[in-house]
This record gives C-alpha cells, sequence and structure tokens, in this order.
C-alpha cells in the first residue's frame, strides 16, 4: 500500500496518528461511552434548554430576592481574576525562567568543569521541573489549602506552582531548539560562558519565549477562574454560585464577562508582541 508515492510503512506521523485513533476509540469502547447517557430523562433537556436560551438574555440584575446590579459585581470579580492571574504569571515567570535555564542542555554544555557531571545535574533539574507540572493547578490548590486555608497566597501559589514547571520545560527547549550562529562567534572571540549564554542563546529564544509567556497569561485567567469554585472570590466564583442556584441569566453574565476579559488580553498581547517586533 502506497500514499502519494511514499510506502505507508515510511509515513510515521501517519502511523502515529492512526495509534492514537485506534488508542481513542479503545478508550471509548473500555469506558463503554454512550452520549444519549447524558441526556437522561425529559427534565434534563428541559434544563439545557433553559440554560441555551438565557444566553440571549444575560442579567443585568440579580435574579435573588434582592435584585441588586450585576455589574459592580461582575467587574470586582474580573478585577479579582486579573489580578490572582498576574501575580501567579509574575511569580511563575520568575521561578520558571531560573528553571528553565537550569532544565536545558545547552547550558551545562558550555561549562567544562560540569561535563562530567552535566547529565546528572540536567536530570535532576528535569525531575523538579516534571514534578512541578505534572500535577494540575485544582489538585495544588486542594493540597495548599488544606494545610493553609482560603488565602490569597495560597491561590496565586496553586496556580505558580504548575505553571513554574511548565514555563521551565518549554523555555529550556526553546533555548536548546535556538540557532548556534550567535553562540559559535562569541566563543569563538572569547567571550567568557555566561555572556555566550546569555547573549547568543537567549536573545535568540526571547522572541518566541515572549510570546508563550502571554499565552500563559490567558491560561492563568482561565484557572483564576476556577479556583472561584474553591471560594476565592473570581469570576468562576459567580458563575458556580448562580448555576448552582439555577440562575441562568446570571451564569451567563459571570461567563461573557470571562469571554470578553479573554478577548481583551488576547487583543492587548497580540498588540504588543507585534510592536515589539517591529521594534
Amino acid at each position: 500500500m502506497s500514499f502519494a508515492g511514499v510506502p505507508f510503512y515510511h509515513r510515521p506521523r501517519l502511523l502515529l496518528l492512526l495509534a492514537i485513533s485506534g488508542a481513542g476509540l479503545l478508550s471509548v469502547w473500555h469506558l463503554r461511552l454512550a452520549p444519549w447517557d447524558l441526556w437522561g430523562d425529559g427534565e434534563r433537556v428541559a434544563l439545557l434548554g433553559h440554560f441555551f436560551a438565557a444566553a440571549v438574555s444575560p442579567a443585568l440584575r440579580s435574579e435573588s430576592g434582592l435584585a441588586t446590579a450585576m455589574l459592580p459585581r461582575v467587574v470586582q470579580a474580573a478585577a479579582n481574576t486579573v489580578v490572582f492571574a498576574t501575580a501567579a504569571t509574575s511569580l511563575a515567570l520568575v521561578a520558571g525562567t531560573l528553571l528553565g535555564l537550569l532544565a536545558s542542555r545547552r547550558f551545562w554544555a558550555l561549562f567544562a568543569t560540569t561535563r562530567a557531571i552535566a547529565p546528572l545535574l540536567h536530570a535532576g533539574v528535569r525531575a523538579v521541573v516534571g514534578l512541578l507540572r505534572s500535577i494540575h493547578e485544582v489538585l495544588w490548590a486542594l493540597m495548599i489549602l488544606a494545610a493553609f486555608g482560603l488565602s490569597p497566597a495560597a491561590a496565586v501559589l496553586a496556580i505558580a506552582i504548575p505553571y513554574s514547571g511548565t514555563f521551565a520545560k518549554i523555555f529550556s527547549e526553546m533555548l536548546d531548539e535556538a540557532g548556534p550562529e550567535a553562540s559559535e562567534a562569541l566563543r569563538l572571540v572569547g567571550a567568557p560562558t555566561l555572556s555566550v549564554f546569555a547573549f547568543g542563546l537567549v536573545p535568540g529564544a526571547l522572541p518566541d519565549m515572549g510570546a508563550y509567556a502571554f499565552y500563559r497569561f490567558e491560561c492563568a485567567l482561565r484557572s483564576a477562574a476556577i479556583l472561584g469554585f474553591f471560594g476565592f472570590p473570581t469570576l468562576g466564583k459567580l458563575i458556580f454560585e448562580a448555576a448552582g442556584e439555577l440562575h441562568f441569566h446570571e451564569t451567563w453574565t459571570g461567563l461573557y464577562a470571562l469571554f470578553a476579559l479573554i478577548l481583551a488580553v488576547e487583543w492587548w498581547s497580540g498588540a504588543l508582541r507585534q510592536r515589539l517586533t517591529v521594534a
């Protein structure tokens, strides 16, 4: 069998795609997934219909008996979401950059005195990075809240810890994949080792690192919203409480606010990246 003149067995990507698809179908069969099980009786279908019908008329006033204005609550919750996400991303960016340097193979390769033990040092840092990012922020939140209680620091750490590992992994790979031309030129003229790394490798990876940092900030906004389910005063708390009371119009108000927040950050980060690229 062939595909576009190339034997089928010479197409590893296609084979991998087929293997993933087969694994997915096997998982569906093993779990006995049946979409119709979601519907249940007619009451569930009606409730789902009420939820989507409310999307066209988000609440401007609370659906509770007090009927208070929604806008101040939404603005405050959105501001809290941004503050939590900003604090967590900033902390993770610092820690992740430092760990990313140490997790880079090319960083250890620069030092002749550590080349004998460089594989061990590199493997140790990668293990720490893997541990940080392998645990989801929700699980980190559960552990930190159990230890320290409900506090802003707990929310920030719950996001910052796994994001530090993610930053470190991605940044180290970007540094390892950066073009070697500038660093080799600096090495040939006798530049110090750290200068070779800082001015030869880092600038080549910096644009991609910046773009990824903006993307993770968008993710942090969603994570901060999710932490609202634990009681933190973000948009997630507003959405969770409204949905629990079946106040779907309020729920959509919170969802639209989160959607607008993500779009605003995406537009801002795109404009900033374009300005930096042009500069």
